[in-house]
């Protein structure tokens, strides 16, 4: 025993003493912060700008915005001149877009019928934000018998053809701008309704709008004020969704001659105008603005994709 006791080390002579001293802590390193701090909004545009698609149909979207304002300015050429004598002319150096039928320069009518479009998307947009917010915030508020009697009226809406709402409008109203802003406006808030409602339904129970409650706040001021700044995610995701669908309708109206009609230019328009030159070899009158078109729904599909991802707060880091 005794023999193997010298042969054991001793543990407590081979431990350095320094082991045993506290660690003094750094009080400017325990204080400061690792990661800046950054609101809702902040953080999800920071996200934003890491998607590189979607912010490329952003940065697509405010180029065709500004081209809209002053591509006819920059064009030596008006929208409505005609001369035979520059018929279906290819791109040139005098005609960037080449010329149609009449000899009226496709460039400037390509940016006028972008500002038709925009116009028609964003206050299509803009009525469908306002009627589906009051009326879903409302319904989803109230609910109950309220709330069954709203959607039933939601549900009539809904089942009401498009094409033949479109048609009537046209026939009373007459075709044209208004008419296609009213024919978008009768049923293209339903889906902004049924968002804010499912939204409003889901955080009407939470401890701070029960709060708001017990210290009698007004049913106005608690949508306003607590309800609906909680639910601008997806309502900002359902605005960008709803535009793209707005520029197709006019488009789509404007081709079947139930929206802008000639000689005013709208991408629809110029769409069924060169309807009879697929076979004749004037491309360039059917691909500018079936391009223009078909590019500006994919940006801003992109954008609506990215917003959803960026605004999703079990994303937030």
């Amino acid at each position: 025993m005794e023999l193997r006791k010298q042969h054991e080390p001793n543990i407590a002579h081979d431990v350095p003493d320094d082991w045993f001293v506290p660690k003094t802590k750094d009080r400017e390193k325990a204080e400061a912060v690792v990661r800046p701090s950054l609101s809702y909004w902040q953080d999800s545009w920071r996200r934003l700008m890491k998607n590189k698609l979607a912010m490329a149909g952003l940065i697509f979207l405010i180029v065709l915005t500004i081209m809209a304002i002053i591509g006819p300015l920059i064009s030596p050429h008006s929208a409505g001149d005609q001369s035979l004598l520059n018929q279906n002319k290819p791109p040139s150096g005098d005609h960037w877009f080449g010329t149609d039928e009449l000899g009226r320069d496709v460039f400037t009518r390509t940016w006028h019928g972008a500002r038709v479009s925009l116009f028609v998307g964003v206050v299509a947009a803009l009525i469908d934000f306002i009627v589906g917010i009051i009326y879903g915030g409302v319904a989803g508020y109230k609910g109950g018998r309220a709330d069954n009697i709203m959607m039933r009226f939601i549900e009539v809406l809904y089942g009401l053809p498009y094409l033949l709402v479109v048609i009537l409008l046209a026939v009373v109203m007459g075709p044209g701008l208004s008419t296609i802003i009213v024919a978008l406006s009768v049923t293209g808030w339903i889906g902004m309704a049924r968002i804010v409602r499912g939204q409003v339904l889901q955080m009407k129970n939470y401890e701070f709008i029960l709060a708001s409650k017990t210290f009698g706040t007004k049913t106005s001021r608690i949508i306003r004020k607590n309800l609906l700044p909680n639910t601008m995610g997806p309502i900002i995701v359902q605005l960008t969704l709803t535009v793209p669908s707005a520029i197709f309708a006019e488009a789509f109206l404007s081709f079947l001659g139930l929206g802008i009609q000639a000689p005013h230019a709208s991408w629809g328009v110029m769409l069924n105008d060169s309807l009879s030159v697929i076979l004749s070899g004037h491309w360039w009158r059917l691909f500018f603005p079936a391009f223009f078109i078909s590019l500006t729904m994919f940006a801003f599909n992109v954008l609506g994709d990215g917003l959803q991802d960026a605004l999703d707060p079990k994303l937030r880091r």
